[in-house]
């Protein structure tokens, strides 16, 4: 299957996007696909053996609508920035034109509207024939894409929200044409022959005026991404032929060697290679406090050096880099759809055809009742013009779009929308250990061998095992060989033959004739390998939390090591902080009981997971799954926090993957969510968005439902027969658009939402 995205042209509500959406999950091979109103977006997974991108577009386009594909997310959102600036142009132009003549219309349109003998307004301003002149490019000019759209959809056999402001603007401007050319017809009857000239163009008027003010609101949702984007260097200082040159960052290519002077943009990522400083991260991160770096650490494009100079080499240029990938993930999570949004589509769905009954009926009702044509049309068109269902379309998309935008500046990765409404229902958090509560950075502490103290067997000893340590990824394989470094071990080591690492056991391997394993106590029994005769080092050091590696060779121990890695600062705050929000937090750990436990301890954990092997964690996941919670007694919705590669299989049978971004790339594909510093506090702030997401999502939808729910009956004249009151079908057009705006300008107070 091949995911791919499209940036769609032509939908003016949220019908408009069920359109879309069936017509491209219609295509033979189309598996999912995803339209989001807000974003204006398709997301779309598919086998690529069965269809391709152009019979999408094709399918898009017999719908009456336009996909393009995005390829590059920077250079696409350049081009929209630019289209979203030439579309408000156009909105500008066209709202300032229609308000003038709509403002001379109302105006002219007094006497009738008040009945009243109005003497400061000349008659030819209320003439029918002027008004007809001047209401005709309201209607056929700057309303001509809602004439348009409602063709588009009478030719597919579709009704949308083209369709209400057409027939409802439309009705009252030909019923209006019809009194100017023939007024006595009506007054034989004992009709009036009151024209509604002004209402048809002051509606298309307020209408634009509403799609110009959202279309700015919406802009501002995708604030985070152009922030961003902004964070990125313009220029690169790099070393050629020995000499410093300044060029434009798209030209630096991997390997390049860079300099840095204090104050200044990283360009891109990179590895430093000479020099000493500390970097403001923070932009990328959400971390505040400058980050120390030294020669062989990693420097991440767009952060900003502080203090030292450095020069490092380029590693990611161009869309690898972390700053591009994470604007391509949040332009991936602004364009899903969360399930929420279900109940919205499938209202919208039917909304239109319905709304279009209620219309006629209401027509049809007030003319047989009271025989007053001119209360059956105003009803009629009050009812079309404010039931348009724009504010449901939206109501979800630009929650989404904000909450994932601020996210995203608190250095937290939400991959979709349905990761972050799932992520405020967690009960059950489960934490790794190494690299997740602790700071993944473990260093040898103690080191002893059977033989005792012998400076020149424990070299000897300790060459073989960093030798072995050498082909391993694992953190404490990396602590050991650095340890050797510091005790004089002489590099380069022996060859090793036949090596090999055994998940959540050690690692293993042949140097000259003699075999090597290094491993857990667990492992050694398991080998019935003896280890008594160091087993009282082992007893002490992980009493005080510190991990152990045995030594044995050819069968027999010859060492042992002890490992300590420090528990993060804010560990403690953030389980204390989760703990308070009614959540169980659990440890999971392949590391030994005892060390678990007392680390466990440090940081207030009560439920510990020990000696766990990677094959089984996403067993004990699930087996955390099926414990029922709550006062319903559901099955449990469990979170899994990780960094490493063998915590990827857990990551994905969690119902909310979490990988710390400071880890493995494995881990961080395997999630729904990154934290990309690395701070557990990130996970608390990542809950809080989201229930704050959903809780404005929510606010959003009853927003919507009661404004239709309450303005259709009202415009239908369900207040005429007891007050004498009829709601005006300019006022209604206002409403409309106010709805939508309201809902937008909702989304939009999210990101004023204090996360931490």
């Amino acid at each position: 299957m091949k995911t791919s995205y499209f940036q769609l042209k032509g939908m003016g509500c949220a019908a408009c996007a069920n359109t879309i959406e069936t017509a491209i999950q219609n295509v033979d091979g189309v598996a999912v696909c995803h339209v989001n109103f807000g974003a204006e977006q398709a997301t779309v997974e598919f086998d690529p053996k069965q269809t391709n991108i152009e019979q999408i577009q094709q399918a898009v386009i017999d719908a009456g609508y336009s996909a393009k594909p995005i390829e590059d997310t920077t250079s696409h959102l350049q081009d929209r920035e630019k289209e979203n600036r030439e579309i408000e142009q156009k909105l500008t132009r066209k709202v300032a034109i229609s308000a003038i003549i709509s403002v001379f219309l109302v105006i002219g349109g007094l006497p009738m509207m008040t009945g009243l003998n109005l003497p400061w307004i000349p008659t030819w301003m209320h003439n029918p024939g002027l008004q007809l002149i001047l209401t005709t490019p309201i209607l056929f000019w700057s309303g001509q894409a809602f004439f348009l759209g409602a063709w588009k959809g009478l030719k597919r056999h579709q009704a949308d929200m083209n369709t209400l402001i057409a027939v409802g603007t439309g009705a009252a401007y030909l019923y209006s044409i019809f009194v100017t050319f023939f007024p006595q017809l009506f007054l034989n009857q004992g009709l009036s022959a009151d024209v509604y000239y002004e209402s048809a163009a002051v509606i298309i008027t307020l209408i634009l005026l509403g799609q110009l003010l959202e279309h700015r609101a919406r802009g501002k949702t995708s604030d985070a991404i152009k922030k961003l984007m902004g964070l990125q260097a313009k220029t690169a200082r790099v070393i050629r032929s020995g000499e410093e040159i300044d060029i434009p960052i798209e030209a630096v290519n991997v390997g390049d060697i860079i300099r840095v002077r204090p104050g200044e943009k990283i360009p891109v990522d990179g590895e430093l290679i000479e020099g000493n400083s500390t970097v403001d991260e923070s932009m990328v991160t959400g971390e505040s406090i400058p980050v120390e770096k030294h020669p062989e650490d990693e420097v991440i494009g767009a952060t900003i050096n502080k203090t030292g100079s450095f020069k490092f080499r380029a590693s990611r240029v161009g869309k690898d880099t972390v700053l591009a990938q994470i604007v391509q993930l949040v332009q991936q999570a602004q364009g899903s759809k969360a399930p929420i949004q279900k109940l919205a589509d499938q209202v919208t769905s039917w909304f239109v055809p319905v709304v279009i009954a209620i219309a006629i009926a209401t027509f049809i009702l007030w003319f047989n009742l009271t025989g007053n044509l001119t209360l059956a049309i105003t009803t009629t068109v009050g009812v079309l013009i404010i039931a348009c269902p724009c504010a449901l379309g939206l109501a979800t998309p630009t929650s989404v779009m904000v909450g994932t935008g601020l996210g995203a500046e608190h250095g937290i990765l939400i991959k979709g929308a349905n990761s972050l409404e799932l992520a405020h229902k967690i009960q059950t958090i489960v934490l790794d250990k190494t690299g997740t509560i602790t700071a993944g950075k473990p260093t040898v502490t103690q080191y002893v061998t059977v033989g005792g103290i012998n400076n020149d067997h424990e070299l000897k000893l300790l060459r073989l095992v960093a030798a072995i340590e050498q082909q391993s990824e694992h953190p404490l394989a990396e602590a050991i060989v650095q340890y050797a470094k510091t005790q004089g071990v002489t590099f380069p080591l022996p060859e090793i033959r036949n090596f090999q690492a055994l998940a959540g056991m050690g690692v293993q391997g042949y140097i000259s004739d003699r075999f090597v394993q290094i491993g857990t106590s667990r492992w050694m029994e398991e080998l019935e390998i003896e280890t008594e005769p160091l087993q009282q080092y082992q007893t002490s050091w992980e009493s005080q939390g510190k991990t152990t590696a045995w030594i044995a060779i050819d069968g027999e121990i010859e060492g042992l090591v002890a490992i300590s890695d420090a528990v993060k600062l804010t560990s403690k705050t953030a389980i204390q902080a989760l703990q308070k929000m009614g959540l169980e937090v659990v440890m999971l750990t392949g590391d030994n009981q005892k060390t678990a436990e007392v680390i466990a301890a440090e940081v207030g954990i009560q439920r510990v997971f020990a000696e766990v092997r990677p094959d089984q964690k996403a067993n004990m996941i699930k087996s955390l799954q099926t414990e029922r919670k709550g006062r319903k007694k559901q099955p449990s919705i469990v979170a899994m926090v990780g960094d490493g590669i063998n915590d990827a299989p857990a990551l994905a049978q969690a119902d909310v993957g979490i990988a710390i971004g400071t880890g493995t790339d494995v881990a961080i594909a395997a999630s729904d969510i990154t934290l990309i510093s690395g701070d557990l506090m990130g996970l608390v702030t990542a809950i809080k968005l989201s229930k704050a997401t959903l809780n404005n999502i929510r606010q959003n939808l009853f927003f919507a439902f009661i404004y239709n729910s309450a303005g259709i009956p009202i415009a239908a004249g369900i207040l005429y027969p007891l007050t004498g009151w009829l709601l005006n079908p300019i006022i209604a057009g206002g409403a409309m658009a106010m709805s939508s705006i309201s809902v937008v300008t909702n989304a939009l107070r999210l990101r004023q939402f204090k996360l931490n």
